[in-house]
């Protein structure tokens, strides 16, 4: 069946278990997102690329439980399971139902819009104990989790790789990027490798490389009490494999883009004292550094989805990306 057919119906507050009034849909890159005032249900879109596969129904379900047993870690009480999508015997759909399984959704609970880290940035609401929480959640998460097993040599060909990646994306004359500025970024990024790339391989030999969450920016953490952390990328388990400290960084580089620098370095400077963790400043501007190019990338690969139409705003992030990214720079 079509996935229209499967929206048109979910976009209907009566087919919900709580009778909402309303359903607000969201659609990303890879879901529909159906959020009625006390629950949240994801829908996988059935699309192939180069680092995921939703293409069957199959694929889908085992994605649908991957997330909710992945994400369970940091945001328990949030996600509640995976329910099936049926056609009846009369032909009509239903939520959860008894009939044939035509798709799967994960289910959570909603949370405060108002309380997620980005939001309460731009109040300015958020407070100091805001902050120790989610460093101390995070850094109890990283202390949890099972080193996995990578070479030195390995990790550092990652970076490797994935910087002249990030470049061969970036310096595509579509995106009109400042070109000079790409070249400049991946050079001294390449810089960095020949000259500190050894940082790099002692945080393999240390063995600091787990299953993290993989997607840590401020849109995804709740400022409840304890906060919960949701929306880790379940669907590529390499691309969660990280340094924590590589992370916090992501995660302090999105925050010093919502104008609130102080927040995210707290949380990783809250980790690094808790963890006994010395790793070097000029790594952590590394990992700034890449990270910055690497959202620049996906802001630009936005423009290129038929689904998206405000191409000017993505190009501006990925400017905006950039600019970060140079700043960076004075780290090493």
């Amino acid at each position: 069946m079509h996935i229209e057919e499967k929206i048109a119906f979910l976009r209907q507050p009566d087919v919900y278990p709580d009778r909402p009034k309303r359903v607000e849909v969201i659609e990303t890159h890879m879901s529909w997102v159906f959020l009625t005032e006390s629950l949240v249900y994801k829908l996988k879109k059935p699309v192939r690329y180069d680092f995921l596969d939703f293409s069957t129904l199959e694929a889908r379900q085992k994605d649908c439980e991957r997330e909710v047993s992945l994400n369970r870690r940091l945001a328990r009480q949030v996600y509640l399971g995976t329910v099936p999508l049926t056609r009846q015997g009369d032909g009509d759909l239903r939520l959860d139902g008894e009939g044939r399984v035509v798709d799967w959704l994960v289910q959570m609970r909603r949370l405060p819009a108002d309380r997620m880290l980005d939001a309460a940035i731009r109040k300015g609401t958020v407070d100091g104990r805001d902050v120790q929480q989610v460093s101390q959640v995070l850094t109890d998460f990283y202390r949890r989790s099972v080193p996995l097993p990578i070479s030195p040599a390995e990790y550092l060909r990652r970076f490797e790789e994935d910087i002249q990646g990030n470049l061969m994306v970036l310096r595509d004359s579509r995106y009109a990027l400042p070109t000079a500025q790409v070249e400049r970024l991946a050079a001294a990024q390449r810089q960095f490798l020949a000259a500190q790339g050894g940082l790099l391989e002692q945080r393999a030999r240390e063995r600091r490389i787990i299953d993290a969450h993989g997607d840590l920016r401020p849109q995804h953490i709740c400022l409840t009490a304890p906060p919960v952390i949701i929306d880790c990328l379940e669907f590529n388990r390499e691309f969660r494999s990280l340094d924590p400290v590589e992370e916090l960084a992501y995660l302090a580089m999105e925050c010093d883009r919502l104008g609130a620098p102080r927040i995210g370095d707290k949380i990783l400077q809250g980790y690094l004292e808790a963890a006994n963790d010395a790793c070097p400043s000029k790594l952590i501007g590394f990992y700034k550094v890449f990270r910055a190019c690497l959202r620049a990338k996906i802001a630009v690969w936005h423009t290129v989805d038929h689904q998206v139409q405000d191409h000017q705003r993505w190009l501006g992030l990925a400017r905006t990306y950039l600019d970060l990214a140079e700043r960076y720079l004075h780290y090493w």
